[in-house]
C-alpha cells in the first residue's frame, strides 16, 4: 500500500518533470522567434519585387534612398494595377506624404514594423496638394498603389502584409 508520504514526493516530482518541460518549451519558443524577427528584419530588401497584402500580388518598385523616396512616384503618368511603390525606411516613425507633381490618384498604405497595414489614405488627388498624409502610428514602409485598389480589395487595419522575391 502506498502511504501519504509517497504520493506526496511523486507528485512533487511529476510537477518539476511538468515545470521542466514548461520551461524548455518556453526557451525553444523564444529562440525561434528572435531567429526569426532576426532574419526579417535583416533581409536584403534589395531583393523585394513582391508584395502580398491580403490575397493579392501586387509587383513593386523599391523607394530606398532618401532621393528615391523624395521623387517616389512624381512625374509618372500611370500607375498600372498590380504595380505599386514600396518605401522602406531605416527607422519607425510617422512619414508624411503629398502630392506634389504627381498625375494620378493612389491609395497610400502605411505597414508598421511588424508588417500590419496601420493606416489607409484611399483616393489621394493629385490636386490634394499641399495637403499632407500621415499615420497616427510609427510606419516602417509605405507602399502606394493605384486608387482605388484598397476599397475594390477590402483592405483593412491590421492586414498583413508580406515581401516577397
Amino acid at each position: 500500500m502506498v502511504g501519504p508520504v509517497e504520493i506526496i514526493n511523486k507528485s512533487k516530482k511529476y510537477f518539476f518533470y511538468i515545470l521542466f518541460a514548461i520551461f524548455l518549451f518556453l526557451v525553444v519558443f523564444f529562440t525561434y522567434n528572435s531567429n526569426f524577427y532576426k532574419k526579417t528584419s535583416n533581409q536584403n530588401f534589395s531583393e523585394i519585387n513582391y508584395i502580398k497584402i491580403r490575397e493579392n500580388i501586387v509587383k513593386v518598385d523599391l523607394a530606398l534612398t532618401s532621393k528615391e523616396q523624395e521623387r517616389g512616384l512624381s512625374g509618372r503618368n500611370e500607375l498600372k494595377n498590380g504595380e505599386g511603390m514600396l518605401f522602406i525606411f531605416n527607422k519607425p516613425a510617422k512619414y508624411s506624404f503629398w502630392m506634389k507633381e504627381m498625375n494620378f490618384p493612389i491609395d497610400i498604405i502605411w505597414i508598421d514594423e511588424g508588417f500590419s497595414v496601420i493606416y489607409i489614405k484611399k483616393n489621394a488627388e493629385p490636386l490634394s496638394y499641399p495637403e499632407i498624409f500621415y499615420p497616427s502610428l510609427d510606419a516602417k514602409y509605405v507602399l502606394e498603389v493605384p486608387a482605388l485598389f484598397s476599397e475594390k480589395n477590402n483592405l483593412e487595419i491590421g492586414d498583413f502584409v508580406k515581401f516577397l522575391p
